[in-house]
């Protein structure tokens, strides 16, 4: 049986066990009331029957027990209807969690299989490419290019290692933020450019706005804006450039990347932020990547009181924009 099948039977399976035992539970409260009801009708028509006729306070013994009985019945629609409003609130809530977890689990699942193909191209290729140049007496042009894969696949081993090392910290609250006055304008031209050096054969375009100051930390800004131009390559087809954008807007940082790739359906556009979330299924997805670069954007974003939406670039692609408040 393929594995990617397993998680959606095991959600369905569990699904029906808990419908078939919910309504179960409901219906042998339903069953409990009826007794209770009926055992509350017999015990009153017996004290009726106990009654004697010519007592001169018949009428008013019967009213009594009438009463009595009613009041019964009021108690065990009270209780009945208090056990259903919790049975089903306790449902909801069970449900929820339930399906959360096996959510968190399949995202776990595609994270592993994914940081596991991720973990080993860039070891193998790099120590392919070293392997190559021990035993081979290759010209300075061949050299050069290896040289520069080998850089090219370390600093996407770099770059996944810090994905994971900031996000384990930033979600179990052990990276301590710090606040300083960046030059956001140079972070970005030193980025853009060593983009540049990194990918030659890829074109970039960028437009940034100079002194642009912001408070915030150094190191997790540089993540977030290398996080969405990562993002606009592995998306982009490589002809098409990458462009950047920074500038002030209406009281705002603005923060622009466009690509040309093929978009991001309306329906995922809020899911691509969820960690380990990535668009399509992992055994047959090709495209590069883990799953943690835009929730790490979303997170580092949020601390530092700013916004992240993406929208559809035309004619094809997507535009990622931060917005953060404009300091006085």
């Amino acid at each position: 049986m393929p594995l990617r099948f397993l998680p959606k039977q095991k959600l369905a399976l569990a699904t029906a066990i808990y419908w078939f035992l919910l309504l179960y539970i409901i219906a042998a409260l339903f069953f409990w009331y009826i007794k209770l009801q009926q055992q509350n009708q017999q015990m009153a028509n017996y004290k009726l029957m106990e009654l004697v006729a010519d007592d001169p306070s018949y009428l008013r013994k019967v009213d009594q027990i009438n009463l009595e009985a009613g009041r019964k019945t009021m108690q065990f629609r009270g209780e009945g209807l208090t056990f259903l409003v919790f049975i089903l609130i306790g449902a909801v809530f069970v449900f929820r969690a339930v399906r959360r977890q096996f959510r968190v689990a399949q995202q776990q699942q595609n994270f592993m299989m994914a940081i596991t193909h991720e973990l080993k191209t860039p070891i193998a290729v790099a120590k392919l490419n070293l392997e190559t140049l021990k035993k081979h007496r290759l010209d300075e042009q061949k050299q050069q290019k290896l040289i520069q894969m080998t850089l090219e696949e370390t600093n996407r081993l770099n770059t996944l290692t810090n994905n994971i090392l900031i996000s384990s910290q930033l979600e179990g609250g052990g990276y301590k933020l710090v606040r300083e006055e960046i030059d956001l304008s140079l972070t970005g031209e030193k980025l853009m450019e060593e983009y540049r050096q990194r990918f030659p054969g890829r074109h970039f375009e960028w437009q940034i706005e100079p002194d642009i100051d912001i408070s915030g930390d150094p190191l997790l800004l540089q993540i977030m804006i290398s996080n969405l131009v990562d993002n606009a390559l592995k998306y982009s087809p490589k002809e098409s450039p990458v462009r950047f954008r920074l500038y002030r807007s209406q009281g705002a940082i603005i923060i622009e990347v466009k690509d040309n790739g093929a978009g991001i359906p309306d329906d995922e556009k809020q899911k691509v932020f969820q960690r380990f979330y990535r668009i399509g299924n992992e055994l047959v997805r090709k495209t590069k990547g883990t799953g943690l670069g835009l929730y790490l954007c979303k997170k580092i974003v949020t601390d530092h009181r700013g916004t992240i939406r993406v929208t559809d670039n035309q004619p094809a692609g997507s535009i990622f924009t931060i917005q953060f408040p404009l300091q006085k």
